[in-house]
């Protein structure tokens, strides 16, 4: 697996205008969820919304604060829960919000591709249900 970094501006999903200047942190598929900087997004004005456990790389439990914002790269946006990173904590880009994003990590060519969304919906109940 290779590792890169990219671009993500979080915007405060109340009030749209208010959104960071891009920052940079590291493509990470084993990680939940993306990790900025605690006083980043408060200077936009996302709040705490709870604080959740987290285990690190290095098996310690650390306890963050997340809440709520729009994050964008590449060209893609999503809403998801974002983790309030303290100093020394690494930036991440986290699996949900790549899936929410849409996109697969391409990790030869650096980039995200776009995919095709899974749908719950099966044939196979659709034509049980149908036949009642």
């Amino acid at each position: 697996m290779s590792i890169f970094k990219v671009n993500i501006v979080a915007v405060n999903p109340a009030e749209t205008d208010r959104c960071t200047l891009p920052l940079e942190a590291l493509v990470d598929t084993g990680s939940e969820l993306t990790w900025l900087p605690k006083d980043v997004l408060e200077t936009i004005g996302i709040g705490a919304r709870r604080r959740r456990d987290f285990l690190t790389a290095t098996k310690q439990i650390v306890q963050r604060s997340v809440g709520y914002a729009i994050l964008r790269s590449e060209g893609f946006e999503t809403i998801d829960e974002v983790v309030f990173a303290e100093p020394g904590d690494m930036l991440l880009l986290g699996v949900r919000t790549i899936e929410g994003f849409g996109v697969m990590v391409d990790n030869i060519s650096h980039r995200f591709v776009a995919t095709t969304t899974l749908v719950a919906y099966s044939i196979v109940w659709r034509s049980r249900n149908q036949s009642a």
